[in-house]
């Protein structure tokens, strides 16, 4: 559906011209390129990117290995692939913010280059990921975007993310490379990054902890000063651009004065002389372009760039020069010889697509397009509405559109072979829009500029068999008698299409009304049983719809199934409170399970309502993120004094969790989380105390319990404790101290509390049997 009027105001709100003119014009100002390298979205060094580009025109692109697929999720409950999506759409939001072109070294949610979790070591993440594997892709990468510079956000060291010190050993192996022509990882025409910088500054923090000083500085980027048309420090883009990894929490106001300068190391140069800032040694502009031939050219279009930037704001004198400056260019291009164009055909390239952006705004262009239906199925059709007009100039727009889609005139069609959209696309340039897309021309002093605008919303390609599976993942607790499970199903398309659900043998299915009833032997056995999914005879895929403000609609879409884990965990027929954050789905679990279990709310947590249940858990991040819990713990304390269990799930230190109130007894949680959480997901468990019922009642917890684990055991673990709690587990990574601080538990008078750190809700997710055996003990009252 097209945005409301009140999102269209606000949008609009965001990007006046006159700021959006200024920041184009920003970019003519220099020639010289530099990309920043890392492994999640969300960590290119915003504020000094938002420098570079904004005050120097410096061309900034960044290199990211993974989607962060295995982060947190503050704003929803999607994970893995889903939040690569997600994630994906954020980065390219915050790109937008900062100009920032981006290249993804993963290209599908089946790339074995993936975030797995939290590494601690390099070498172990280019196992995972494949080392031949990622240096091809970033070689392409480089060879595509041909940069000046390199510079990895983080520094190679122990005590540093896995993630982080693989990709920065990739830096300096692809500066050779990318410029060997004898590499056969990449078939395109080869490059040479001119310089590899690291960062002078330390990256330990609340999750690393560098065991290494930083490198000297050999020069420092100055970035606390700010834009003299918006008025915004550095800092603060770089703040609206981190503010749009919502799911990471990011975005913090910086105070005047709290600016920061960004010191580098010249770690790799391949050219000659002192260097005393960034574009040292490197052609600046477009007049300092070593090619005599097109030399007089490049001097008449750079000085028509200068004139343009000077005569900003008057959008009249602005777009005269920035057409002379496009006249000017092309008679370079049209000259410029074979040999100098593989060196710099692409710096002229991206002077000629920013010069027509300027040229579109400063001839006031104003383009809306939006199509009546965001969501299309192959072989259907939207209606394409546009708004237009341009106070300068002749204005041409039409829709650009993907292979095999189709205009005309007043609806846009799509074939009915049409690929779903991509929910992990390899690169996102702003300023120049994926189809579909609006193409822009606009004639003036001779010349047309040509370039692109978004659709309002861009719509997305659903797969051609699709429905919405409810749930999509179940368990059976044999140890209860229930033995059926529904399965709702909606969104069926085609519509009136018949879907067939395929289950084990001695398994009965039977459909009506919207939904299977799925019934499954009493003798059932243990096991992962998949139940997929078909509509008129043909493979159907699970639609998951990624919708939230910040970001464009996305979809991930996966073959449609229904996952069912079989197993026996003993309950203790407790009656269970779940505190929840809204970031977990453990009391769904815990019900599905078996387990009698009431989500309360904030206003519940009185002494006559807790007196309802034996057991009450406070589920991730809860402290922080339920704004009445921190001052129901005094209650919370009485309870379990009286004869309560109560139970803390994994949290942070900075998620409102005080060391000495939060817990009955003093308990700490450990930071940076590096030095506090085992990541190896198959580490050995060893028993400290055995006997303790948490560990045999009502279920054994044996070898058998920590089998298949997913990402990793736990983070964050206890750092220090009253007496009065026993350790009851210990595990290490490898070559590391044994950590006993993953599962504590104290008798509280006649009550107990338990607290672990152990990432029990994402096994519970990934349907890990040990998962619901441990947190069915974890329910159990105290003998």
């Amino acid at each position: 559906m097209p945005l409301t009027a009140k999102a269209r105001i606000e949008a609009d709100h965001k990007t006046p011209r006159i700021v959006e003119l200024w920041q184009a014009l920003t970019a003519l100002r220099s020639v010289v390129s530099f990309m920043n390298t890392g492994a999640h979205p969300d960590d290119e060094s915003s504020a000094m990117l938002a420098a570079m580009r904004f005050r120097d025109g410096i061309d900034i692109s960044y290199a990211c290995s993974t989607r962060g697929e295995g982060g947190q999720n503050e704003v929803g409950t999607e994970n893995s692939e889903a939040l690569g999506t997600l994630r994906t759409a954020e980065m390219e939001a915050a790109c937008d913010r900062l100009d920032l072109r981006m290249y993804w070294l993963s290209t599908s949610p089946d790339d074995t280059i993936t975030d797995f979790g939290f590494s601690k070591s390099g070498v172990e993440t280019l196992g995972k990921w494949g080392r031949d594997r990622i240096l091809a892709r970033f070689v392409e990468i480089l060879r595509t975007e041909r940069p000046d510079i390199i510079c990895p956000t983080f520094l190679d060291v122990p005590g540093q993310h896995g993630h982080h010190r693989a990709m920065t050993e990739a830096a300096h192996a692809v500066m050779s490379l990318a410029a060997d022509p004898t590499y056969h990882g990449c078939d395109l025409p080869v490059w040479q990054v001119k310089k590899l910088y690291l960062p002078a500054w330390s990256g330990a923090g609340q999750s690393y902890d560098d065991d290494l000083p930083p490198p000297p500085a050999t020069l420092t980027v100055m970035a606390s000063d700010s834009d003299p048309v918006s008025g915004w420090s550095f800092a603060r883009i770089g703040q609206q651009s981190r503010l749009l990894h919502a799911t990471q929490a990011m975005g913090r106001w910086v105070p005047a004065g709290g600016e920061t300068d960004y010191a580098l190391h010249l770690a790799q140069t391949n050219v000659v002389g002192p260097d005393v800032d960034l574009a040292s040694g490197l052609a600046r502009t477009l007049r300092d372009l070593n090619v005599p031939v097109i030399s007089a050219d490049l001097e008449d279009a750079q000085a028509h760039i200068e004139a343009a930037i000077s005569s900003f704001p008057d959008g009249a004198k602005v777009l005269s020069a920035a057409c002379d400056a496009l006249a000017a260019l092309g008679k370079a291009r049209a000259a410029c010889p074979d040999e100098d164009i593989a060196q710099i055909g692409h710096k002229l390239q991206r002077k000629e697509e920013q010069l027509s952006r300027i040229v579109r705004l400063a001839a006031g262009v104003d383009v809306h397009a939006y199509v009546t239906q965001d969501v299309i199925r192959p072989g259907e059709k939207t209606e394409l509405i546009v708004e237009k007009k341009s106070e300068l100039g002749e204005l041409t727009v039409a829709p650009a559109l993907p292979d095999g889609w189709s205009f005309d005139g007043k609806h846009i069609s799509v074939k009915e072979n049409a690929d779903a959209s991509d929910p992990y696309p390899a690169v996102y340039l702003p300023g120049l829009a994926s189809k579909p897309c609006m193409a822009i021309s606009v004639s003036a002093h001779g010349q047309t500029a040509h370039s692109s605008v978004k659709l309002e919303v861009t719509p997305v390609v659903t797969p051609p068999y699709s429905a919405k599976l409810t749930p999509e993942t179940d368990v059976i607790n044999t140890a209860t008698s229930r033995r059926v499970v529904t399965v709702k199903i909606n969104d069926i398309g085609p519509p009136n299409s018949e879907p067939t659900l395929k289950v084990p043998e001695g398994w009965d299915v039977r459909y009506y009304g919207g939904s299977f009833t799925v019934t499954v032997p009493d003798d059932v056995a243990p096991g992962l049983y998949s139940l997929p999914l078909s509509i008129n005879g043909n493979q159907a895929y699970s639609v998951h719809d990624i919708t939230y403000g910040h970001v464009a609609r996305r979809q991930f879409a996966r073959p449609a199934q229904v996952t069912i884990r079989v197993f026996k965990a003993v309950l203790p027929g407790t009656r269970v409170g779940y505190i929840g954050g809204g970031n977990d789905t453990v009391a769904h679990w815990l019900g599905r399970m078996g387990v009698d279990v009431t989500d309360l709310s904030d206003v519940d947590l009185t002494a006559q309502m807790l007196a309802n249940f034996d057991t009450l858990v406070i589920g991730i991040f809860a402290l922080r993120l339920r704004a009445g819990l921190a001052n129901a713990m005094p209650e919370l304390h009485s309870w379990t004094k009286a004869g309560g269990t109560l139970v803390t799930l994994y949290h942070r230190p900075w998620d409102n969790w005080d060391p000495d109130a939060t817990a009955p007894f003093r308990l700490e949680i450990g930071q940076p989380s590096l030095r506090w959480r085992v990541t190896d997901e198959s580490a050995d468990v060893t028993l400290l105390a055995p006997n303790h019922p948490l560990l045999s009642e009502p279920n054994k917890i044996a070898n058998d319990a920590w089998g298949g684990w997913f990402k990793e055991r736990g983070l964050y673990f206890a750092k220090d404790w009253d007496p009065a709690y026993t350790p009851l587990i210990s595990m290490h990574d490898p070559d590391e101290e044994p950590l006993t601080g993953a599962w504590l538990a104290a008798d509280v008078g006649k009550g107990r509390h338990v607290h672990t750190s152990l990432i029990l809700h994402h096994q519970m997710e990934k349907l890990v049997p040990g998962a619901f055996h441990i947190l069915a003990n974890l329910l159990a009252k105290r003998p």
